[in-house]
This record gives structure tokens, sequence and C-alpha cells, in this order.
């Protein structure tokens, strides 16, 4: 068998037969008006291209194809792939795409053009590589398709994904719905490369063990003919380029400098015209036509070729490819592919150009993190650059990673850039650059060094005439004091900021610090405080200042969460969510995901708030306070389930929150701690959880944290008496009038917690009450101690709360419980069912306690038959992945 059968063999997707018929199923469930969304995944190699060529062959006339792919450049362009595919598509695409190129607007374009009766596959391939504006685009999409005739197909390498990749963020939120379908590649089998070897000289054993099944791999070792075996990739290929004439090696190693595709009139400008050897290369394998362009087979084949060139011969590559380029159109230029060309052949002065535009272009449209890589990019190029011109660079890098939680290296910029100013003899810069550095420190928990910068910056900016810069920076001071809700202390930095302010008819600082104090009012409780605040967030909205009201929604979450009773209302934290994901404001969307999650918990929505919180815990964030807030969710979702595994999340959140000295880190762990250990029955472990931050909120004065620290406590017998001015609903449950409590906390959409103050009466009837709720929550240990308290009582014959016949909603299965269920009974275990939806295996191993929990099974073949029994897997595929 001669080398192109053999490529014919893999293009005729050996093994892949159960792959292809997933997609076909999925393009069924499309056509006939239910959206889907295939991810397939493999190695690098795998094969996840020649499957998706062959499901897409022949789809004309009746489908419309759409298909694009992210770059593999240094820094990806942002939205690569869906300028892959404009140009077939309706004027609206390309126009956004020419202005702003907003993620939420792109989408909006292209669900226009899908949404109508022709059938739409859309596939985005090497997802690995995406820009964030183009995954916001696809998650967009994916949440909209339910009832639209469209399939998304996305690959993807698994590989690929370190532990702060944003893919896997998006990837989650897509495998939350049961419209997504994974289509995961394995390596061939020996057999199978047996199969492919067959009639060339070659030990097929040996070639499995060496090429460990990866098709790529296989196909190169036998297209080189080559008696020996290579180790690796690089070498198979490189013996397959050895058989080329000078002129077609010549073709590669210009393409192969240009990630993705290169345009025939460049390939001209880098190779000449050698048609004879293009062909040469096309008939070999090694390129093929993408449009009116050439690209390399794989992208493995292209690096292997691209490390081959000797240094010089690369840097001339990327020089010339730089000129022809720059020689193109202004507004036909591609920023992050001219930074990528000057970066590879040195031209200084052109990356110092194009970079920071790049940067800014990225940055417009929300992908923060190509932005940020960008600026690396100048900025490695920039030791020469005039303090002043070095400067913007260093404060744009941290700017965004700030915005993408990257406090280490935002910190680190800012204090670079205060050198130069300090070289300068700009003291007011000097200050105002601290400042900042000082308001990053507090993300990560480092709030005596916030502090510490805080002041050294106030006194920088003090030994000048007074100006914004100082009035900010008495600002910034008050804000870290109202954190550790040091209300003195807050409203004196504010007097002093405002002072200032008004003595240089500063305005627009005056507005920012009104706002800071209000924040605090409405926190506190103070009457009118709160809806004075939120006409705020409306004024900001309506005036189109959508991420100041992003700011504002997000403070206001942060603030309430620990000062008062009174809870940010869902439609605001869902608003602050879109419009962070809009702006790809990264950090503060997760700080919003993490109040949803707690918002989810109070509310009874318990598998809705431990999913939400996995997410946010999904990502390593030095940010500590979103953490902290997912990691008490989630220990209290365990907790009042009565589920495994709470004490690991709650002493992580307790050795984060401690260090700070900040109570709206402390509070939340302290009471969480408290609860935990009460629903465990070790009461007395009450107060050594609460003690300290007990005494911390009392000398504070934090209403919501007294009030929640002293009902604790006093539901663990400790006798405290009633703390001056309790918020409600704690003033009613402390001073005895549990009804009252319990109504209070229904108004407020707390069905636990009203339970729980009907729990805390000594008649028989309230207690039936709160048991009758507490079982229909699933709250089995706190159902239990109230059952414990009424049977002390001589009440006997308790219910023990619904079964599953009578339950609503077959069982009270949530969506994710469904999956797992289904999974379940096509015979997967945990790590494998961990694997398809994306979730962590100890999220597996609770949700699976949770069905065995409602389904009152004692193991996973009762609830699988349980589930038979009550037509919960009617109509579905048990070994359909989800």
């Amino acid at each position: 068998m001669n080398p192109e059968n053999a490529q014919r063999k893999v293009d005729g997707l050996l093994e892949r037969g159960h792959a292809l018929a997933l997609l076909e199923a999925a393009f069924e469930d499309a056509r006939s008006g239910r959206g889907r969304v295939a991810l397939v995944t493999a190695e690098a190699g795998g094969g996840k291209t020649t499957l998706i060529d062959r499901f897409c062959e022949g789809r004309n006339g009746s489908t419309r194809l759409l298909r694009g792919a992210c770059d593999a450049l240094f820094t990806p362009r942002p939205l690569g792939p869906i300028h892959d595919f404009a140009g077939a598509v309706g004027s609206e695409l390309a126009e956004r795409l020419r202005d702003e190129a907003i993620p939420y607007q792109v989408a909006e374009a292209l669900m226009d053009e899908i949404h109508g009766p022709v059938t739409t596959v859309l596939v985005v391939e090497d997802l690995h590589w995406a820009d964030e504006a183009t995954l916001d685009v696809l998650r967009l999409l994916a949440r909209r398709i339910a009832n639209l005739r469209v399939l998304i197909v996305l690959s993807y390498r698994d590989e690929a994904l370190e532990a702060r990749h944003p893919l896997r963020v998006m990837l989650g939120d897509v495998a939350s719905g049961l419209a997504a379908v994974r289509v995961n590649l394995e390596p061939l089998s020996a057999e199978a490369v047996a199969q492919l070897a067959d009639n060339h000289d070659v030990d097929a054993r040996e070639l499995h063990r060496v090429t460990g099944g990866n098709p790529f791999f296989v196909t190169e070792v036998l297209a080189a003919e080559d008696s020996s075996m290579p180790a690796t990739v690089r070498d198979a290929v490189l013996a397959r380029t050895s058989r080329l004439s000078s002129d077609a090696r010549a073709v590669l190693e210009a393409v192969a400098i240009a990630p993705q595709q290169m345009e025939l009139g460049l390939l001209e400008a880098l190779a000449g015209a050698r048609a004879s050897a293009l062909e040469e290369c096309l008939r070999s394998g090694m390129l093929t036509v993408a449009g009116r362009a050439i690209a390399f087979r794989h992208e493995l084949a292209r690096l292997a070729v691209e490390e081959s060139l000797p240094p010089d011969s690369r840097i001339e590559l990327h020089r010339r490819a730089l000129e022809a380029l720059q020689a193109q159109p202004p507004d036909s230029q591609d920023l992050a592919r001219l930074a990528h060309h000057a970066d590879g052949a040195g031209d200084r002065t052109a990356v110092l150009r194009f970079a920071p535009e790049a940067a800014a272009q990225a940055s417009s449209v929300g992908a923060h993190r190509e932005a940020a890589a960008q600026y690396r990019r100048a900025l490695s190029y920039a030791q020469s650059l005039p303090p002043e011109e070095r400067v913007v660079l260093l404060e744009n890098l941290s700017d965004e990673c700030y915005l993408t939680d990257e406090a280490d290296e935002a910190i680190h910029s800012l204090l670079t850039a205060a050198e130069c100013y300090r070289a300068l003899g700009d003291t007011t810069a000097e200050g105002a650059t601290l400042r900042r550095v000082s308001q990053i420190h507090w993300c990560p928990g480092r709030v005596r060094e916030a502090r510490e910068i805080g002041l050294k910056a106030v006194e920088l900016l003090e030994r000048l005439p007074p100006g914004p810069d100082l009035a900010r920076g008495y600002g910034n001071l008050a804000s870290l004091a109202s954190m550790e809700h040091d209300v003195p202390r807050f409203r004196d930095w504010v007097e002093r900021a405002l002072a200032v302010a008004a003595q240089i008819g500063d305005e627009e600082t005056t507005s920012w610090l009104t706002v800071g104090a209000d924040l605090v009012d409405a926190a506190e409780g103070v009457p009118g405080a709160m809806e004075a605040f939120e006409r705020r967030i409306d004024a900001a909205l309506e005036s189109g200042r959508e991420r100041h009201a992003t700011g504002l929604i997000d403070g206001l979450a942060m603030s309430v969460r620990v000062c008062s009773p009174t809870e940010l209302s869902r439609a605001r934290l869902e608003k602050g969510l879109e419009l962070t994901q809009r702006h790809g404001l990264e950090l503060t969307h997760f700080y919003l995901l993490a109040y949803l999650s707690r918002l989810e918990l109070d509310e009874g929505n318990w598998t809705t708030a431990a999913d939400l919180a996995e997410v946010v815990l999904g990502e390593r964030f030095s940010s500590t306070v979103p953490r902290i807030v997912a990691l008490v969710t989630l220990a209290l979702v365990r907790a009042r389930r009565g589920d495994p595994d709470v004490w690991s999340a709650l002493d992580e959140a307790r050795a984060l929150a401690e260090p700070t000295g900040e109570l709206i880190r402390i509070a939340p762990v302290a009471a969480a701690r408290a609860e935990a250990a009460w629903l465990a029955g070790d009461a007395r472990a009450v107060a050594a959880e609460t003690d300290a931050a007990f005494q911390l909120a009392l000398e504070r004065g934090a209403a919501r944290p007294i009030g929640e620290l002293a009902t604790l406590r006093k539901r663990a017998g400790l006798d405290d008496g009633v703390p001056e001015n309790p918020p409600q609903p704690y003033a009613l449950q402390l001073s005895g009038d549990y009804a009252g409590a319990a109504t209070a906390w229904n108004a407020l959409s707390r069905p636990y917690d009203a339970a729980l103050a009907l729990a805390d009466a000594d008649e028989e009837e309230p207690l039936r009450q709160a048991l009758a709720e507490l079982q229909r929550l699933g709250a089995r240990p706190a159902a239990s101690i109230v059952a414990r308290r009424l049977q002390e009582r001589g009440v006997r014959n308790l219910p023990r709360g619904p079964r599953p016949s009578t339950r609503s909603n077959e069982a009270q299965l949530t969506i994710r419980e469904l999956q797992v269920l289904e999974l379940l009974a096509g015979g997967l275990r945990n790590a494998a069912i961990a694997e398809r939806l994306f979730l962590s295996p100890r999220t597996v191993d609770h949700h699976v306690a949770a069905i065995l929990r409602k389904l009152e099974a004692q193991n996973r073949g009762e609830a699988v038959a349980a589930a038979g029994r009550l037509g919960l897997l009617q109509d579905r595929q048990p070994a359909k992945p989800i």
C-alpha cells in the first residue's frame, strides 16, 4: 500500500464510525428544530479535522455550512473564526465585525442569520486557541439554539486546557444543557494500526507502541517510507519532507511561519513563483487548499517544519511576510497577524507599533487575555524606550491583568511604572499609581499591604497642592475601611476626600466618593438608601454607561452580602452577569456568579447553587472573595443535605479569610462552620467557631453578622442576650417571635431560614411545620433534629417526607441530576461521568448521593431501577454522551 492509500484509509474514518454516527444524530436533531452543540475532542493529531471534513462533505443545498478555525498565532486575533465565515453570512455580521465587534452584538447578528427554515451547521475548530471574545459569542449562541435548526460543532484538544483556560468555563456552561453531545476520539487500536501498515515494511506492533495510535503520527511514519522508526512526530514529518525537492521545501518553510493558512499572494512574495513546487507539496499531502489560501494538513506538521528552520531563515521569512502585509490597505490589515510577524522578525519598531494597537483592539471586544499578551510582547522590546513611553505599556498591561485577575503581574507592572514616574520626578503620577497598587492588593486578601501602600500613596500626594489624586487616595483608604466594616474610619476618610474635591471643584471625584458613601448607607440599611442606589444603577444603564453600572452592581452585592439582611435582587445580579460577559469583565463576572450561587442557596435551589459554586471554584483566581463565597455555598449545600465532604471546603475558606482580618470574608465562613457543626450534632463547637468573628462584628457594629451569628449561637444553647438593634428578621427570631421571623424570612424568599425559625419554637405545631418544610427541601440533618425534638415531646407517627411516587417533577431530580442518572443508566462510573459533564469527580459523587437519597435507593442499580419505574429514563438513550 502506498502513502496515498494509507492517507485515504485515515480519511475513511478507520474506527470513527461511532463518532460520525453521533454527529449525524445531532444533525438530524438540529434539522428537526432541536438545536445541538457537538464537542469533538481528541489529542493533537487525533483526527478531529478528518472527522469533521467527512461529516461536512456534501452538505449543501438545503444545509448552510459556516466554518472557521482559531489561530495558532503567538496571540490569537479576536473573533478570528467568526471573520473566517463572515463573508458567507449577511451584511449585518460583517458590519458588526468592522465596528467595535462587541461579542453580544456579534452573537445577535449571527443569531438573526441562522434563525430560519434552513438548517445551519456552524463549525469552529481548534477552540483551545480561541480568544475570549470568540468564546463569549459561542457561549451566547449555544444558550439560544434549543429550538432552532442549528448544529454547532466545536473541536478542541483536551490536553491543551490548563487549569485556568477560559475554554473550561465556556465548556462547563455549554455542557450544562441537554443539547450538548460529546464526541471523544480515542487513539487507534493496535488492530487498526496493523490494517494501515498492511503492505508497508514496518513492524505494526512497534508502530503502534511508538505512535500510541495517534492517527496523524501513524500516517506520517508510513508516508515517510523510511526503514527506521522515528521517535517523535517531528522526526516523522521531517523524514517525509526530506523526499521533496528543494523548491517544494522552500514552499513548505514559507507556509510554516503563518499559523492557520497563507494567502497565495503572500506565499508568492515569500517563496517566489514556484507553481510546480506548490503542486508537489499538495500531491505529497503536506499542504492542502483552504479557499484562496494554502495551509498545512495538520498543525503538528507545520510546527515540525517551522521548528526545523534555521534562525536566520525564519527571521527572513517573517520579515518578508511583515513587509507584504504592511503593504496592504490599512483598513484590511490584521493587527494581531502583523504583530506576530513583527515579533518573529525581531523588528522592534514594528512590534512597538502593531502590538499595542492589536492589544487595544483585543481589549475593545473583551479579549483581555489576548490584550495582555500583546502588551507583554511590546514590553519585551521596550527596554530602551523613554520612561514616559514605557510607563503607558506597563499601565495598560496592569489594567488587562487586573481584569483577568492576574494580580501578581498587575501589581508588578504598576510598581515598575511607579519607579518610572519616580525617575521622571512625577510625584503625582507615582502616588496615583501606588494607590492603584493598593487597590489590587485587596483582591487576593493582602489587606495589610493594601493599607500600607495606600497610606504611602497618600503621604506622597499630601506633599503636593491638593488635587484629584489626593482625593482618590483618601477614597481608596475609605474603601478599605468599609471592607473591614470600620464605619467611623470610613466616614473620616470620605470627609477628607470630599473636602479636597470641593476645594478643587472636582465634580467627578465628588460624584465617585458620594457613590461610595451611598453604598455604605445602603449596606447599613439606612432607610431609602437601597432604593437610591438602585436608581443610580438604572441611571447608569439608561445613559449607556454599562461598565459603570456593572461596578455599582458588584459593589452593592459585595456590601449587602456582609452588612445587610436585604439581598440584592436576582434581576440585578443576572443583569450584572450579562454586562460582565458582554464586556469581557472576567473577574467581576466571577464575583457576581459567586453571589448568585449564594442567592440560589438562600432561596432553596441547592443543586443550582452547588453547580454555580463549582463553576467559580473551577477557576483559580487570586481574588479570594468569590472563592470564599463559593466554598461556603458548596459546603452549606452539602451540610444541609447531609452529603459528605463538608469540612474540606470550610477549612479552605477559613484559611483564605482569617489572615485578612476583614469581616466581609471572616463572618460568612464563621457562620457556615457554626451551622455545619450544629447540623452534625456538635453544638459545643459553635462557640469556638464563632467567638472571634462575633466579637469582631460587635466591635464594628456590623448588623447582619451580629444577627446571624447571635441566632446561630442561641440555637446552639449559648446565652449572649439580645444584641443591640439586630436587623430583621434576626431581631424577631432572637426575641422569640419565631412565627414572625418565619414570615419575614419567607417574604425574602428564604425557605430554609424560615423553617429553622419555626424549628426554634417549643410548640408542636410550628415544629411540625418546620419538619414538613425541611423534608420538602431535602434538608435531612435539620429535619432529623426537628423530628427528635418532636419525639422528645411524645409525638409519634411523624411523616417520613414525600415519597418518590408523589414528589413533583418525578422525584424532584434537577436537570443536572437527570443528566447524571442517564449516564448511570448507561453503565458509566463517576469518573467517566465527570469527564462527560465537565465536572469534578467530587461533584459527581455529590450528585450521585443526591440521586440515591431522592430515589430512596441503596445503590446505583436500585436508583436506575427506581428511575425506570417512575419513567425518568423514558425517551432517553442511556449510552448517548451528553
